[in-house]
């Protein structure tokens, strides 16, 4: 089994322009790894030029950053643009990483700042959008199946528009309180690191992600 098919990172090539840039590792890369080192070691280890281990981050977090960028850009085309971007910058980055933080708050630091700055470039050019926070698999476009003879059809639309309200609820929330969401609900970030994220103290976090829901459940209150 081959390993991440991304050649060498650090060339103008990058990952390459189609989805199936990254692969999934093969055994080798896993027993180079071992199991007893945090995701901060291993990055410690690719700045010393440990390649097997940047693959593995690679492979990790490649798919938990797409969704969330996904849900910041809407759209998967950039999504998946920005996040070879992301591990472009992991890997030119090696040689100055400082395991102060959690790698995993380091990468979606990153992640935040250029789905940020892509919002930015892009405000004027952008028509309303909304959030698809339960949308087709970015990666695989698949969508759970119902059945046509499902009994419960009312439920279900009822669902739908709820699904519906949350997402433009969502997408209409200040730029920081949005991604505060997005890390707190969907990536199941605690305080402190959506905080080391955002560069908030974990109090502010905590008051920002207040103010978010007490938003949304004001906005939302005739579904919940």
């Amino acid at each position: 089994m081959a390993t991440l098919a991304i050649g060498n990172p650090g060339g103008s090539a990058g990952f390459g322009g189609n989805r199936g840039a990254v692969g999934a590792p093969g055994p080798a890369v896993f027993a180079a790894e071992g199991t007893d080192r945090t995701d901060a070691e291993i990055m410690l280890a690719v700045a010393a030029g440990d390649e097997a281990g940047y693959n593995y981050l690679v492979t990790k977090y490649h798919r938990q950053i797409i969704h969330f960028l996904y849900r910041m850009v809407h759209n998967e085309a950039v999504a998946e643009e920005l996040a070879q971007e992301v591990f472009l910058r992991v890997y030119r980055s090696r040689e100055s990483y400082r395991a102060e933080a959690k790698f995993s708050t380091w990468l979606y630091r990153i992640a935040t700042n250029l789905a940020v700055n892509h919002a930015r470039d892009t405000k004027n050019e952008r028509t309303a959008q909304t959030l698809e926070l339960d949308s087709p698999d970015p990666e695989s476009g698949s969508m759970p199946e119902v059945a046509d003879s499902d009994p419960n059809v009312e439920q279900r639309m009822l669902r739908e528009e709820r699904m519906a309200a949350i997402r433009a609820q969502v997408a209409a929330l200040p730029e920081r309180q949005r991604m505060a969401v997005l890390m707190h609900k969907y990536q199941e970030m605690d305080y402190r690191q959506i905080g080391d994220v955002l560069k908030l103290s974990e109090s502010a976090t905590k008051s920002l992600l207040f103010r978010a829901y007490q938003t949304l459940r004001e906005r939302l209150k005739e579904f919940v």
